[in-house]
């Protein structure tokens, strides 16, 4: 077995969601969710097949974010994973549940904006995912003006009200 890196490609500001699912019918079935549960979306999906014929299989309401997503779902070349890269302002925390929802999804493995690297383990069978590593290690503990600024931070961007 050989351990790799794949580090994930795209704009520093794009959010994605890595996860895994047991089943063809996840690109389709993704996508009506995202689609019927986000008026406006703008995502890219993509879908590694593990048997048959192996492909990666897509879908998308927007060109450049399907085209992160086959690109990198290429690269991690793991059986039966999934990305999506969001654009537009969309965030993991808007459809996490929903994706969380589809009855393929067997997990979640990460959601992000942060720099990620896509731990693969690669056999001759395959490749899988051993997990992520999601952005940068902690420098500290916060302190009270960090807590302060955190809680500003949520309430000045919407997630918390005043």
């Amino acid at each position: 077995m050989e351990i790799k890196t794949v580090a994930i490609e795209k704009p520093e500001e794009i959010n994605f969601i890595l996860g895994q699912s047991h089943f063809i019918k996840t690109v389709e079935d993704m996508h009506e969710a995202l689609f019927s549960s986000v008026p406006g979306i703008k995502f890219g999906l993509a879908f590694c097949e593990a048997s048959g014929p192996c492909l990666v299989r897509w879908s998308g309401t927007d060109d450049a974010m399907i085209e992160l997503a086959r690109r990198n779902a290429l690269a991690i070349g793991a059986g039966h994973s999934f990305i999506i890269f969001l654009a537009g302002g969309y965030f993991p925390i808007n459809i996490l549940n929903i994706v969380k929802s589809v009855s393929e999804v067997a997990h979640v493995i990460c959601a992000t904006a942060n720099p990620t690297q896509v731990i693969v383990a690669e056999t001759e069978q395959g490749r899988g995912i051993l997990g992520v590593v999601d952005g940068s290690s902690p420098k500290g503990i916060e302190d009270e003006a960090g807590r302060q600024a955190r809680k500003d931070f949520l309430r000045r961007i919407g997630y918390k009200s005043a």
